[in-house]
């Protein structure tokens, strides 16, 4: 089983308490979620429609600011896992560290899979993918670096899983390109990551060619109603766009005061040099709170925001 934040299961099984004791930072998910719409009783019995779908594209393509053809999906995870089965298996390059899906599953699809620390050395891939930004250290890149990338691969994916805050990084206008893959998820930025809901953007054929293969219902009722809600609200999104950027400042100097050295991150996470990362994960489950540390940066712990006043408060009291 690879490593990933959101094993609070784990943690509770390890430290003890109930779930409602926990607060769970050791992900990217918004902890203060979009308010949740009243689901209709069709949403729940029948099979979606092709119009609820269209609708939900709609309003995906508006929200994106997308031209092109778009897939909902069962969260970004779906496409992570299909993508690599659209074509023959051949060469992968990941820029990394990243989130390790990626990787998992084109070396399951066969593919033969090299890790990278620029840009540059994706150049030539028959595959190639940048998420951006970057989980978990926030590294980003512009528009017009990776338009330029696209033109010397044969295939790029950008996931841009925590992008939503950011809309200026985002690579929607150029969707269409042949060849360019752009991944959204819907469950971090709108807190909802159990409705399992994501979006490919890309060119007409390679998304039929998607679409075929995640077969005729590919989200659910619910996610379509609950989905299609949010993505119209664009109020919200842009309010809690200024809340986040101005709660990563907070925890940023929180964590500066408990010693920590600020790595980068996103709006959604961020990611720390501790020194002892296995000390200070362990320090804040003791005050149940948990976090996520890296098998590859000993180093390394990445937090997610607080959802409310409590919240924040127990925090800053297990970092003092």
């Amino acid at each position: 089983m690879r490593d990933h934040g959101g094993n609070i299961d784990w943690a509770i099984a390890h430290y003890g308490g109930d779930a409602a004791d926990w607060i769970d930072l050791s992900t990217g998910i918004n902890r203060v979620p979009y308010p949740l719409p009243a689901i209709s009783p069709e949403a729940w019995t029948a099979l979606p429609t092709r119009a609820a779908t269209a609708s939900l594209v709609e309003a995906a393509r508006a929200a994106f600011g997308c031209p092109a053809a778009i897939l909902p999906v069962a969260g970004a995870q779906a496409a992570i896992q299909m993508i690599p089965r659209t074509t023959a298996p051949g060469r992968a390059r990941i820029l990394a560290p990243t989130y390790n899906e990626h990787a998992a599953a084109l070396r399951a699809a066969g593919w033969q899979v090299a890790e990278v620390g620029d840009l540059a050395a994706l150049e030539g891939a028959d595959l190639a993918i940048v998420v951006n930004p970057n989980n978990p250290d926030g590294r980003r890149h512009s528009a017009e670096e990776l338009l330029r990338l696209a033109g010397g691969v044969t295939r790029l994916v950008v996931d841009e899983s925590f992008a939503d805050p950011d809309p200026g990084l985002s690579l929607a206008a150029a969707a269409g390109r042949p060849g360019l893959f752009i991944l959204r998820s819907f469950g971090k930025f709108y807190g909802f990551a159990g409705l399992r809901l994501g979006f490919v953007l890309g060119a007409e054929e390679e998304i039929a060619a998607l679409t075929e293969m995640a077969g005729p219902w590919p989200v659910s009722g619910a996610a379509i109603e609950v989905g299609r809600a949010a993505l119209m609200n664009r109020d919200w999104a842009v309010a809690t766009s200024a809340r986040l950027a101005a709660e990563t400042e907070r925890l940023d100097a929180m964590a500066e005061a408990a010693g920590w050295r600020s790595i980068g991150g996103s709006a959604l996470f961020r990611l720390y040099d501790c020194g002892d990362a296995a000390a200070a994960q362990e320090r804040l489950a003791r005050a149940r709170i948990w976090s996520r540390i890296f098998p590859y940066a000993s180093g390394w712990i990445r937090l997610g925001l607080p959802g409310n006043a409590a919240e924040w408060a127990r925090l800053a009291a297990a970092l003092a």
